[in-house]
């Protein structure tokens, strides 16, 4: 059985996606120049957009954290909690910055990354 932590592999590759629809919604497009929607983007368009740029900087340390828990053998309920917390906090991120909310897009950032480093540590201490 595939454990949380596996799919929230999944869900963190479709959160950037996410966040480009929401910035992108309703907004004029033109497809011979994609880029210029969100080049020109302001208000919550915009945050959405360094939302979607945030969220793919997340992805590549989140990726590597599962994956090195999984193969040394952390345990899938600390993957677990770890996975949730990360998803919850990187949603909770995505929205603060869309809403315009500073310093709870900034817990929620430090949320999202005290679990994506718990995995390194757990996989650290499993390892030695």
């Amino acid at each position: 059985m595939m454990g949380f932590a596996l799919w929230s592999l999944l869900i963190a590759s479709l959160l950037p996606l996410l966040w480009a629809v929401l910035a992108k919604a309703g907004a004029p497009y033109d497809n011979h120049q994609p880029r210029t929607v969100l080049a020109n983007a302001t208000g919550h368009r915009l945050r959405a957009n360094w939302a979607q740029q945030n969220a793919w900087e997340a992805l590549t340390p989140w990726v590597a954290a599962v994956l090195v828990a999984q193969w040394v053998g952390v345990s899938q309920a600390l993957m677990d909690v770890a996975a949730l917390i990360f998803i919850a906090a990187r949603l909770a991120h995505g929205v603060f910055y869309m809403t315009d909310r500073p310093t709870l897009r900034s817990l929620a950032w430090l949320l999202g990354f005290a679990a994506m480093v718990s995995l390194y540590v757990a996989a650290a201490r499993v390892a030695a």
